[in-house]
């Protein structure tokens, strides 16, 4: 730890010369460099984020501190290492840590009374999310949960892709049933006869586009529909 706040202390020193400067809005701390921990912090690097990865496996950090900004080993569970490391002035942060439920719970508490704004946590189960839901955390994430659902969906139905979001309401990519084709989709009424809204379409060899009233629907083109789960599900399935 003592090489990383050198180090740490060092570019920041650097930055006050150097351009350009990354936003402190584009900086995250990801602590827990598992694979759902790393490949989240990969991503954010590829997205020109600063990234501070945390995990007490000296391991991991070895591993990936040449793929990282930055990358520590520390006990995350102590909020004084946090402190130390500056995790306190993120606006961000992620508990990539999900097997160990306790350790979890203890990092979320801790990021949670450093005052970060955004906190992203992962929950291996229904009953860890609500927990952590309880202590405040802004985003609770369930990736093998919701990952599981949605491949179900795609493997029971005609869907081609499938994304559910809060109170029930989902996005989802099918191919276009036979009643929204052959005329323009304002006399369709698909919206009125089965709940759901046509927001965008692909016809074969062309890229996606938005939907209109006017926009005639041909046998084959894909289209991206949404609305409740339930009437998604049903529009999907019909012929």
């Amino acid at each position: 730890m003592a090489d990383y706040l050198h180090n740490l202390r060092k570019r920041r020193r650097q930055r006050l010369t150097e351009q350009p400067q990354v936003s402190a809005d584009q900086r995250v701390a990801v602590i827990g460099l598992g694979r759902f921990g790393f490949s989240l912090a990969n991503e954010l690097m590829h997205r020109g984020w600063d990234v501070l990865g945390i995990d007490s496996d000296a391991r991991l950090v070895q591993k990936y501190s040449d793929l990282l900004t930055h990358a520590v080993v520390a006990d995350s569970t102590d909020p004084d290492a946090l402190v130390q490391l500056g995790v306190h002035e993120f606006t961000s942060a992620v508990v990539g840590i999900g097997n160990d439920v306790e350790s979890s719970i203890l990092v979320s508490s801790n990021l949670l009374e450093a005052g970060v704004p955004n906190i992203w946590a992962k929950a291996i189960s229904r009953q860890h999310g609500k927990i952590l839901e309880r202590l405040g955390v802004h985003h609770v994430v369930l990736p093998e949960h919701e990952m599981g659902e949605r491949v179900a969906h795609l493997v029971t139905g005609r869907m081609l892709d499938f994304i559910e979001f809060d109170d029930d309401y989902a996005l989802v990519k099918t191919v276009a049933p036979q009643v929204a084709t052959g005329r323009p989709l304002g006399k369709s009424q698909v919206r009125s006869r089965y709940g759901i809204t046509v927001v965008g379409i692909k016809r074969p060899g062309e890229d996606f586009t938005y939907a209109t009233a006017d926009t005639i629907v041909e046998k084959g083109d894909i289209i991206v529909v949404t609305g409740k789960t339930a009437a998604v599900e049903t529009f999907t399935e019909l012929p």
